[in-house]
């Protein structure tokens, strides 16, 4: 009788695992969209502060094709194919980023919601 009881559960931990398989997957998907959306912050913001950088250091005629250059420079295809890097002002030059946020996997279709940097510098002086 004894022998019986025991019998019955076998196999459980392996059905509730399959049960809890769905759950696990879509935890570990919606980590790895957050940990790209965070990525992309973090690339915008470095891609707005490096075309800041350059902004500062030319001439107001040559400020956006600087800007944009650098602000592109570091950033993968993946990033750069969706980016705009905008730059302006004269005595405290600004630079803005806007990145697409990719979905699952960096290179392929992009959410509608974009990621903004933004970074500002005082202009050098120029000879």
């Amino acid at each position: 009788m004894v022998r019986e009881r025991r019998n019955r559960d076998q196999g459980q931990v392996t059905i509730e695992f399959l049960g809890m398989t769905p759950t696990i997957l879509v935890t570990l998907i919606a980590l790895w969209q957050v940990v790209l959306v965070g990525y992309t912050f973090v690339l915008a913001g470095n891609a707005a502060d490096e075309a800041v950088r350059a902004g500062t250091a030319v001439g107001p005629g040559a400020r956006q094709g600087a800007c944009q250059e650098a602000g592109l420079k570091h950033l993968s295809d993946a990033w750069r194919s969706g980016a705009t890097v905008t730059c302006g002002g004269s005595g405290y030059v600004t630079a803005d980023v806007r990145l697409e946020v990719p979905i699952l996997f960096p290179g392929t279709l992009s959410f509608p919601y974009a990621v903004k940097g933004h970074a500002g510098a005082v202009e050098e002086e120029t000879d």
